[in-house]
């Protein structure tokens, strides 16, 4: 399947578009196709710690380290996407402690990741509402996409104080606002209008979504880009997740017959 990039005009606005999934990677050493974007819900990081007899924070801690490690993975065996699900809209429900510890774990990570995210020519992106966020994280989100956005290599995306239907929700309102100002007719809005407004529109839909921990949901997450995405649910919690677990999920995605909709010709 070939990539399709379209440019959308809505009224005076030029927007790129992906419309479709671009072509795996075939990779020879592990003699199989890899996905082009695959999305995680990074889940069980609260049961490792627990297993452990230890705070919830430090299963958060531990998950923090196993990011940066996989998207080194990631890059090495060819995924040119990666996104994953840190923070929900509906996190702010958690007790005050495990935020505050999750908001320090962002800050110190978003301090170091410039330096690391150059070193291994990597693009790091933000999706998600930023009104709520504190300015200082704000401000270190901004100086990061500034820093790397014309690294070349692994496309990273960091889903953070994200809800997909949050974020459908503002693109039919931003979608609405052009079609009032440009006198444009409710009736050739098409999808690839909204889709130039949601916060993936320079950014392939998944192939592949993995939800470590075993959990079967998908809890509010890229809704709208995962329409044909594959599906696993590894009983893995995620401070645990490595380079194996990865291989094996590939394995999985590889036995997978997509057709998208259509039908496979015998």
């Amino acid at each position: 399947m070939k990539a399709v990039t379209d440019a959308i005009h809505i009224g005076d606005s030029l927007f790129c578009v992906n419309r479709e999934a671009q072509l795996d990677t075939f990779n020879e050493k592990l003699g199989m196709n890899v996905p082009n974007h695959i999305a995680i819900i990074l889940d069980g990081n609260g049961r490792w710690a627990k297993k452990r007899m230890m705070p919830r924070n430090f299963g958060h801690s531990q998950g923090c380290k196993v990011i940066e490690q996989t998207c080194r993975d990631m890059d090495a065996i060819g995924v040119k996407y990666f996104t994953i699900y840190v923070f929900s809209t509906e996190n702010w429900k958690r007790s005050e402690s495990e935020v505050t510890g999750l908001m320090k774990l962002l800050r110190n990570y978003l301090t170091d990741c410039i330096k690391r995210s150059n070193k291994d020519n990597m693009r790091v992106r933000i999706l998600g509402r930023r009104d709520e966020l504190a300015q200082d994280i704000v401000d270190k989100i901004d100086e990061l996409e500034e820093a790397t956005k014309n690294n070349t290599g692994l496309n990273f995306q960091i889903a953070l104080n994200y809800g997909s239907r949050d974020e459908i929700t503002r693109a039919v309102r931003e979608l609405t606002k052009e079609c009032i100002e440009k006198g444009i007719d409710p009736d050739t809005i098409t999808e690839d209008m909204i889709s130039a407004h949601l916060d993936t529109r320079d950014i392939p839909d998944p192939d592949f979504l993995i939800r470590t921990s075993g959990e079967k949901r998908i809890s509010n997450y890229l809704l709208w880009q995962c329409a044909y995405s594959e599906f696993d649910f590894p009983e893995v919690l995620w401070p645990d997740f490595n380079m194996d677990y990865l291989i094996e999920e590939i394995r999985k995605y590889n036995k997978r017959d997509r057709r998208f909709g259509g039908v496979k010709e015998e």
